[in-house]
């Protein structure tokens, strides 16, 4: 294990404590913003490593840099037929019990005076503004690292100019043989024998003009075979070359996978450049990677079973399946000990914190206790609840009782556990790897 892939370990778990801590100040803010009494803001969870106080709430890191918390008053409220500072002595059932005795946990931090400072008495909107403030942080901050990569530094783009050339024609199934070569028998390529060269810029396929290699490849492919006119720019100098296309079997473009059978083939590769992007850009690649984090979610229990299978079976891992902290801290060393050059290692390292965030603000989002979303949508139907009252003329209902799903919520809680577990002992055993 070299020194690089230690430091890369560090920055990415720095970057994850100052993430995680801007997620609590996102829920901190707005709560004291709105007069909630809030009693603590930690980072990690377990021993607190150090900590101070200021004014009525203590500021601390934990330990364990595995997540963080701000602790409220008041989260949840009493039985609506108790007295707002009392609990009952005895519970009918072992689930009710759970709940009563959460109840008055919840009630022990509340003092003569804290009435209103509590949570659950908070307006509805309030609360989802509290709530919703922790993941927000989160996607605000991916789009704030997507930006600086994104318009700072450039994503990759293929342009259509000839970076190299294949020099023979070898069919699709020979040229996955390891260590298959061109061999006199191999007839020479399209490009080869139009006299394509590096360099060459293809602006025009057919006649008509193209201007990105998308444009050119997708026209390469749907000719098929036959001849065909390119026009090309070389030296500063216009060109129109005649090739005669061959059709083979090639990997999909978008879908490496998936093989095409008979598509055009002329034999050249493009040129791969850095090309900085526009803002309206960076706002529609966080509108697509959203959309599939929370597709991942939606398959996450189908992932999960790859996890496991990699975990104790030694299947390879799915390289876009699910990691946890620690895999994605090993990326990060990886990236940290590779040998691309210093500013690609920083623009990896803000790329996958910047994903991670995101992947955070999304799961933050499911609407179960005791994520942020659970408390959201609690919340939102208090709303509804209030609004339609308002609307029948029928008397104010009384705040949504989360207390009532606590079960749902400990039963969840375990799952999450669980599932955190199997990644940990899957990231430690059989990790994801960006070299194999």
């Amino acid at each position: 294990m070299s020194w690089l892939f230690v430091i890369g370990i560090i920055v990415f778990l720095l970057g994850l404590m100052v993430s995680i801590g801007l997620h609590e100040i996102g829920h901190l803010l707005p709560a004291k913003r709105f007069g909630v009494k809030v009693t603590q803001y930690m980072i990690g969870f377990g021993p607190t490593m150090w900590s101070w106080r200021r004014g009525e709430t203590e500021y601390g890191v934990k330990w364990i840099p595995f997540g963080g918390y701000i602790r409220m008053i008041g989260m949840l409220p009493p039985r609506p037929t108790d007295d707002p500072t009392k609990v009952r002595s005895a519970a009918t059932g072992p689930w009710q019990g759970l709940i009563e005795n959460a109840r008055e946990v919840a009630l022990e931090e509340v003092r003569p005076g804290d009435e209103n400072r509590v949570f659950y008495r908070k307006p509805w909107w309030q609360k989802v503004i509290i709530m919703s403030g922790g993941p927000a942080m989160n996607f605000v901050l991916a789009f704030v690292l997507f930006a600086i990569v994104i318009m700072g530094f450039g994503i990759p783009v293929l342009k259509p100019v000839v970076s190299g050339m294949t020099k023979c024609v070898i069919p699709y199934s020979e040229s996955l043989k390891p260590g298959r070569t061109c061999t006199e028998a191999d007839p020479p390529t399209p490009a080869a024998q139009a006299g394509i060269k590096p360099g060459d810029k293809i602006v025009a396929f057919g006649g008509v003009p193209v201007s990105t290699w998308e444009e050119a490849t997708k026209k390469i492919r749907a000719n098929g075979a036959g001849p065909v006119t390119i026009g090309i720019v070389r030296d500063g100098r216009p060109q129109t070359l005649n090739v005669t296309l061959i059709s083979q079997d090639r990997p999909a473009v978008d879908d490496p996978k998936k093989i095409e059978k008979n598509v055009g083939f002329l034999g050249v590769a493009p040129t791969q450049v850095m090309e900085k992007q526009s803002f309206g850009y960076v706002v529609g690649h966080m509108v697509d990677l959203t959309g599939r984090v929370a597709e991942s979610l939606v398959n996450l229990p189908e992932k999960m079973i790859g996890v496991w299978n990699a975990a104790f079976s030694g299947e390879e891992r799915d390289p876009n399946g699910p990691v946890g902290v620690v895999g994605a801290g090993r990326i990060g060393g990886e990236i940290a000990a590779s040998a691309a050059p210093t500013e690609n290692k920083f623009v990896a390292l803000l790329s996958l914190l910047a994903g991670f965030n995101l992947a955070i603000g999304v799961f933050n989002l499911i609407p179960l206790l005791p994520l942020d979303g659970g408390h959201i949508a609690g919340g939102l139907w208090e709303g509804l609840k209030r609004a339609f009252a308002r609307v029948t003329r029928r008397p104010e209902p009384a705040h949504v009782d989360i207390a009532k799903v606590l079960p749902l919520t400990y039963a969840l809680a375990f799952t999450m556990i669980i599932l955190f577990g199997l990644l940990l002992y899957a990231d430690l055993v059989n990790p994801v790897r960006l070299t194999g």
